[in-house]
Order: C-alpha cells, then sequence, then structure tokens
C-alpha cells in the first residue's frame, strides 16, 4: 500500500508539473511515512529510495549539490551532448523559436497559436495582386516560353521591372514595395499558377540575394546606392551560394578572397581578389550584380592578426574584367535564368562587401538568418500554388470528362485520386499562411522554414502526380493545351534546390530543431562550452534538473494521456475539434519524450543515424501541419463547409505521425528501450486509422463541385476562361457543363433509352456530330429548342477539353529550329 501511496504522490506531482521545494519536500515525507507504514520492506526501501535521492537532489544546499551531483553529472553530460561544429552552432544561434518551440515542449499553448496574430494583405498589396500581377500573367503564354523563346517575353520583363516586382520587400523609403511577408507569397504563388519560369524570375531578387542582405546588414551607402537600383530593375541581382563540390554542404565552399591592394576607380584601395566557381545560380545569365559566398583570408595580415577571417558576402559587379556569366543551365525544361558564374583573381574593393569590412566573416550568420525568410516563402509557394492549379484544373476535368455515361468524377478510383490533391493543398494553403505570418509578425522561423520548404515541396510531387493519374492521357501529351505539364516537370526543382529535402529531411529538420527548439539543450551546451569550470559548473546546476524535471513529467504525460486517449488535456472548445486537439497534445509529449531519450542515449551519434533523424522530423512535420489546419480554420472563422477539409488533415495528420513514431521506436539504435518506449508512447497500441471513404469522398468532391470549400482550396489562383487558353479551356467548359447539367441529364437517360435500333446512330451522334445529337433530342422532345444552342456549346467546349495536340511533320521541324543554335554548352574550363 505504500508503494502505491508513493508512486501516485510523485506521479500526481510531476504530472501537473509542481516543483521545487514544495514538491520534493511532499516526496521526503511520502518515502518516510511509507517507509514506517510497511515496516520497512524491501520494495518500499527502493521505491522511497529512488524518490528521496531524486528529492534530495532539490533540497541539498546549493554549494553541496554542484559539488558532489552537478559536477560529476556535467563531465557526463558533456560526453553525450552532440559535438557541434563552428557553423552548426552559428545555425542554433540564427534565427527564432515560435510555434515550433511549443510542439517541442510536449505541452504546446493553443491558445498561444489561436491567439497569433494572421498575415493578412492591405488595401495597397490587395490591390497588386489583382492588378499588376493578373496583367502579367496575362501575357505569359507558358508554352511559348517554354519551347520557342526559352525566356520570357521582352514585354513581361519590361513589365516586371517598371512594376516594382524585383523591389516587393524593399522598402518604400527605397523606392521599393515594402510589401508583407503574406504579400509577398501570395504573389509569388499567383504566378506560379500561369508560369513557374515567371515565378521564379520574380521570387528569387525578393528572397535571398543581395537586396534582401542589403536591407539588413548594408551600410547606410550601400543601401542608398543599391536598393533604389534594385527595386527599379536597373540592377538585376543573384546570389551565388553553391559550388560544384560543396552543394549542401555549403560550410566546405573552396570559393575564396584574399585581402591586398588593388586599383579601383584609379586608385589604389584595399579590397579582395576573388575567385570562384559557382553553378545552379538563378538570374546569373543576365544578373549585372553578382553575390558571392566567399572564405576570406588575409595571408599578409593587412586588417590583423588573424588569417582565416570565415565566410563572407560580396557584390562583384557582372561588368568587371574576368567576370564570366551567361551561360545557361535548363532546369527541366523551365526556363528561368539560370546557370554558372565563375571568375579568377578579380580584384573587388572592401566596399563591396555586403556590411562593409566589420561584417567580414560573418557572412554565414547572414546567410542562415536570411535564408530561414526566402525559404519560408519562395518554394513553399510555387508548391501550393502548384496544388491550386491542379485542383481548380483537375476538379474541372474530372466533372467534365465522362465515361460510360457518367463524370469520371463520380467513380470511386477517381475520387481516391482527387481526395490528396484536394486534402494536400489546404494543408500546404495554411502551411503557408502560418509561416508566413510568423515572419510578419518579425520571426525568423529557422526549423519552420525548413519544415516548409520540405513539406509542400514533397506535396507538390504528390499532388501532381495524382493529378496526372486522373487527366491520364490528356495530361502525358506535351503541347500548347496541356495545363500540367510545366508543373509536373518542375516538381524536382523544389525538391532539389534551397537544401536538397533528403538532406533537410534527415539533418536539418530534427538534428538542428532538437536543439533549437529544446527550452534547455541550448543552455546545457553553451554551459558545457564555458571555459571558467567553476562558471560551467553553476550554469549547468541551473538548468539541468529543470531539465529532468521537464522530460519526466512529458514522459508521464505521455503515457496518461496515451491511457486516457489524451480525455485529461484540457483544450480548446471552438470548432467541436476537441479530440483531435487532445490526440495533437498526447503525440507532443511522446514527441519531446522520444527528443530527450535520442539526446540522452545517442549523443553525439544522433547526426549519424539519419533514419531516426529523418523520421523524426516527419513527426514534427505532421504536428506542424496539424497545428496549421487548425489555425487556418480558426482564422476563417470556423465556417462548416470546410469541416471535411480540416478533419481530414487532422486525421492524416494523426495517422501519419503514429506510424513515423511507431517505426521511431521499432527501429530506435538502444534496442533494450523498445519496449518501454513502446509502453510509454502507445500504452493501449496504435488505433488511429487514415480519413475514411466517406470524408474522402466530400474531400475529392470539394474540388469538383462549385461552392465555398472549392473556392477556398483554389483561392490564389490566376484564372480566365478563355476557349483558347489551356486552363481557360477547362474552366469553360466546367462553367458551360454546370449550367446545362439538368439538359444533359435528360439528354443521357434518352440515349439509354433509345430504341436499340436506332442506338448505334446515336452512339455515332455522340462521338463525332453533337450538334445532330441535340437536335435528336429536340426532335424527341428531350431538349427544348431554347436549350440547344447552349447545349452544342457545351458538349463542344467539353469535347474540347479532351483533345490533345498533336503535330506535324513541318511543325516538328519548325520546333527543332526554334531550339537550334539557341543552347550551347558553356563550362569554365
Amino acid at each position: 500500500m505504500s508503494i502505491l501511496f508513493l508512486l501516485i504522490a510523485a506521479l500526481v506531482l510531476i504530472y501537473f508539473g509542481i516543483g521545487g521545494q514544495v514538491a520534493a519536500v511532499v516526496l521526503v515525507a511520502s518515502a518516510l511515512v511509507g517507509w514506517f507504514e510497511d515496516g520497512w520492506h524491501f520494495a518500499s526501501l527502493i521505491v522511497g529510495g529512488l524518490l528521496l535521492a531524486a528529492s534530495l537532489a532539490v533540497v541539498l544546499p546549493g554549494r553541496l549539490r554542484r559539488e558532489r551531483l552537478s559536477r560529476p553529472l556535467l563531465s557526463w553530460v558533456r560526453s553525450r551532448l552532440p559535438k557541434l561544429s563552428e557553423t552548426e552552432a552559428e545555425a542554433l544561434r540564427s534565427g527564432s523559436v515560435d510555434w515550433d518551440g511549443e510542439l517541442f515542449s510536449g505541452r504546446p499553448d493553443w491558445q498561444r497559436l489561436l491567439d497569433a496574430p494572421h498575415g493578412r494583405l492591405t488595401e495597397e498589396e490587395r490591390a497588386f495582386v489583382d492588378g499588376p500581377v493578373d496583367k502579367l500573367c496575362a501575357m505569359l503564354d507558358d508554352w511559348s516560353i517554354t519551347n520557342e523563346l526559352y525566356d520570357l517575353p521582352k514585354k513581361a520583363w519590361n513589365f516586371i521591372r517598371k512594376e516594382g516586382f524585383f523591389g516587393l520587400v524593399i522598402p518604400e523609403e527605397y523606392g521599393g514595395k515594402g510589401f508583407s511577408a503574406t504579400a509577398h507569397s501570395e504573389i509569388v504563388m499567383k504566378i506560379s499558377t500561369r508560369s513557374v519560369s515567371a515565378a521564379v524570375t520574380v521570387m528569387v531578387p525578393n528572397s535571398l540575394g543581395p537586396g534582401e542582405l542589403l536591407m539588413h546588414y548594408g551600410t547606410t551607402d550601400q543601401k542608398q546606392y543599391y536598393l533604389p537600383r534594385l527595386a527599379q530593375g536597373e540592377e538585376v541581382p543573384c546570389f551565388a551560394l553553391t559550388s560544384p563540390v560543396a552543394g549542401s554542404d555549403a560550410s566546405a565552399i573552396p570559393d575564396r578572397g584574399v585581402i591586398c591592394k588593388g586599383q579601383w576607380n584609379g586608385e589604389e584601395v584595399l579590397g579582395l581578389k576573388v575567385t570562384w566557381n559557382k553553378r545552379y545560380i538563378t538570374l546569373a545569365p543576365v544578373a549585372t550584380i553578382i553575390g558571392l559566398a566567399i572564405k576570406v583570408y588575409d595571408p599578409d595580415q593587412l586588417l590583423g592578426e588573424e588569417e582565416d577571417l570565415g565566410v563572407t558576402c560580396v557584390m562583384v559587379p557582372r561588368a568587371l574584367d574576368g567576370v564570366h556569366a551567361g551561360a545557361r543551365h535548363l532546369p527541366m525544361n523551365t526556363v528561368f535564368m539560370n546557370g554558372p558564374t565563375w571568375g579568377e583573381d578579380v580584384f573587388i574593393p572592401l566596399e563591396q562587401v555586403i556590411g562593409g569590412r566589420e561584417m567580414i566573416g560573418q557572412g554565414w550568420t547572414m546567410l542562415l538568418e536570411c535564408l530561414s525568410i526566402g525559404r519560408s516563402i519562395s518554394l513553399p509557394a510555387l508548391g501550393t500554388g502548384a496544388g491550386k492549379l491542379a485542383s481548380l484544373t483537375t476538379g474541372a476535368y474530372a466533372g467534365v470528362r465522362e465515361q460510360f455515361g457518367r463524370s469520371v468524377s463520380e467513380f470511386e478510383g477517381v475520387q481516391e485520386a482527387m481526395e490528396p490533391v484536394a486534402g494536400y493543398t489546404y494543408m500546404m494553403d495554411a502551411a503557408r499562411l502560418l509561416t508566413a505570418g510568423m515572419l510578419d509578425r518579425g520571426v525568423k522561423p529557422s526549423v519552420p522554414s525548413a519544415v516548409l520548404k520540405y513539406r509542400n515541396t514533397d506535396l507538390m510531387r504528390e499532388v501532381i502526380n495524382h493529378s496526372m493519374d486522373i487527366v491520364a492521357g490528356r495530361g502525358v501529351i506535351t503541347g500548347p493545351r496541356n495545363f500540367l505539364a510545366r508543373a509536373y516537370q518542375a516538381v524536382p526543382i523544389g525538391i532539389t534546390v534551397e537544401g536538397a529535402n533528403i538532406l533537410t529531411r534527415s539533418l536539418m529538420i530534427f538534428g538542428q530543431g532538437a536543439i533549437r527548439c529544446h527550452p534547455y539543450i541550448v543552455d546545457e551546451i553553451e554551459a558545457a562550452g564555458m571555459e571558467d569550470e567553476n562558471a560551467a559548473v553553476d550554469a549547468f546546476d541551473s538548468v539541468f534538473y529543470a531539465h529532468m524535471a521537464h522530460t519526466t513529467r512529458n514522459a508521464l504525460r505521455s503515457f496518461v494521456l496515451g491511457l486516457s486517449q489524451g480525455w485529461l488535456e484540457p483544450v480548446p472548445a471552438q470548432g467541436g475539434i476537441s479530440r483531435y486537439y487532445r490526440q495533437l497534445a498526447r503525440f507532443s509529449s511522446a514527441f519531446s519524450v522520444l527528443t530527450d531519450v535520442s539526446l540522452l542515449t545517442i549523443g553525439g551519434g544522433l547526426k549519424a543515424r539519419q533514419r531516426l533523424s529523418g523520421r523524426m522530423a516527419d513527426c514534427l512535420v505532421h504536428l506542424y501541419y496539424a497545428s496549421a489546419a487548425i489555425r487556418q480554420w480558426h482564422e476563417d472563422g470556423y465556417p462548416e463547409d470546410q469541416r471535411p477539409l480540416v478533419e481530414w488533415a487532422l486525421e492524416r495528420s494523426l495517422y501519419d505521425f503514429q506510424n513515423q513514431m511507431k517505426a521511431v521506436i521499432d527501429n530506435f539504435p538502444v534496442r533494450p528501450l523498445r519496449w518501454p518506449l513502446r509502453l510509454l508512447v502507445f500504452p493501449t497500441g496504435t488505433g488511429l486509422r487514415p480519413p475514411d471513404d466517406r470524408l474522402g469522398e466530400k474531400v475529392a468532391m470539394s474540388i469538383v463541385q462549385s461552392g465555398p470549400p472549392r473556392d477556398r482550396v483554389v483561392q490564389g489562383v490566376y484564372r480566365n476562361e478563355e476557349p483558347d487558353d489551356p486552363v481557360g479551356r477547362v474552366l469553360h467548359a466546367y462553367r458551360l457543363a454546370n449550367e446545362t447539367r439538368p439538359a444533359r441529364d435528360r439528354l443521357h437517360d434518352a440515349i439509354r433509352k433509345a430504341d436499340p435500333d436506332e442506338l448505334q446512330d446515336v452512339e455515332m451522334l455522340m462521338a463525332h456530330q453533337r450538334e445532330e445529337l441535340v437536335d435528336w433530342a429536340v426532335e424527341q422532345n428531350v431538349i427544348r429548342q431554347e436549350e440547344r444552342d447552349k447545349l452544342v456549346e457545351a458538349l463542344e467546349a467539353m469535347y474540347d477539353v479532351i483533345r490533345v495536340d498533336a503535330f506535324d511533320g513541318k511543325a516538328i521541324e519548325s520546333l527543332a529550329r526554334c531550339s537550334k543554335g539557341k543552347l550551347k554548352e558553356v563550362e569554365r574550363p
């Protein structure tokens, strides 16, 4: 009985987080009472002894605890903590922690999520999205761009410059638009639904590059000179980071700058001789100012005693002798300007260092902080745009396309493919807006940016692949009519650039997040790294026991919430989704426990355990996207017609979390811990299921049937209904099909009931002579005369939707002539 009393006392105190002196005194008293009542039996001594030891660690005098417990513990912890390179240490110091920190805490504050300001467009931003952005989209013919011009049309380039598309985020005082991150994201997303090539052209100058770096770190003179020129398109920027031998490992760049004296504008000045060889650099072929990440060396010690000064960001004018650019890469048949750039011993003065002389060696920190901003916007917006375009067109096409006298959208197999198209698009958009809202609040979300880039580009692949399955032969024939080809071809680009998804998942998200977002690990690492041993022990003593209490509390929470399926957790009542909140709270605790156990048992070996790290990254992804779906529904005012989308997103996320967490435990490197972890996280088993077929059908049909759910999913897509436009053709037919549905239903019913003797003739009319078919229906009194012309127009449009492009020999020769001679291989010798 005393053992039970001791355990209950301990568990209650731990679960409710009653810490410090009060908890310790209660536990000591419980242990003593338990021993006395139980006659000092062995089992009671063991349990009580453990509680007593833990409690004494809190109530011992500070000096005694530090010397007897904290000092030896610090030595042990030093051997377990991951060894961080200088680059990794800088990565941990950069950026901010926001909702990701709540998820790592094990006890997320849901009200904080709901109350956080959401990104909204101002009237000026909305006018720009509905005005210049639409005008730009209208002048873009993607087939011509990618198969004839191999470039944006000249009028589009001029319009982009004139309307300030290169200065979206540059402050108004420097001639830019000064738009929010949310507006930046909306603009890139809408353009991407028309042309990936144009979207990338616009997004790069507003993302990582000279402009953003200058805004945050530039000198006054640099800002005043360059920012107005960049905002108006007088200067076209690029930023070159990737080297052939240093792709994802940007810290290993071989490109260098040597401090020396040289001639600049007829005077001898102190500067750098820069040598570089970069590739995959967007806008490099047309850039007038090239941003470079290089390592700076001072062998003659002209700036001080140090010779290796570190990674530095500089600007090199394209017009300088020895600068090579202009050759092009062609990324998967998209034709945004991308190519190599190189130079050898090109001299630039120190004033071309971004931020001036004092920022030499600070380049890596600069890049990390700015990358978290750009990576939160550009590619996630492009991925969401692809999802919205697929939802708009595939949903319409499935509604229009008929087989066996029925719309293919009624086939369960097609619905099964449409379900993730709609559901994942909603999730991508919700996560995009949640993260853009963070940026607008001044957060620099280093971990969420990696989560968003990885997941949105991966879901883009899922959505486009499912859409291609639905559209089938209509999607695989390339030509001016194809509305999915460019998005399909562009999928690998987003997955590869700005940090390849494999490494983003297996190294960055959890590898950095486990430390960066943990409430105690960073403080412990800093304590372990202190040179003053006494100061290190003091710092460690102040945080380590709180960390142990945090881990113990989350372990208990995970077990109790697992047993109760989260029912002991107080959660918001808004929206009637309490059961999902409770499961998310339960899984957040489990995620926190697995994070601590992994760090404690694997320590510095975590970087090599990339399957574990990748699965834990996926767990965080599912928690984050479920949170985003909740936040978006809250922002939209909990419209009931969107409930299927939200519940699908939550059930999908929870089910996927469960499976990834189970895989983590089943393959945990320390085998003896597998069954205790399984008991702790899944005490009643893995009972969650994916969204059922009934819910899946509702989600699938949300992008087929006109109404608020479809409008919400495709919100932000550029659209028209011109019958000669690849997207407009589908939407034109979709509108006419909906308007004539009663008449078409009567027509199909009449065909099914037709006399067998004339059925063959009617079927021939259906296939080839739609006007004659309608006239037959008028004769049969199935269609009214006043319905005839509209129905003929609808049937013609519906047939036109399924037509594909075909090229005769002369057309193929013409296409070949368009490309012949335009492209040649140019590489650095």
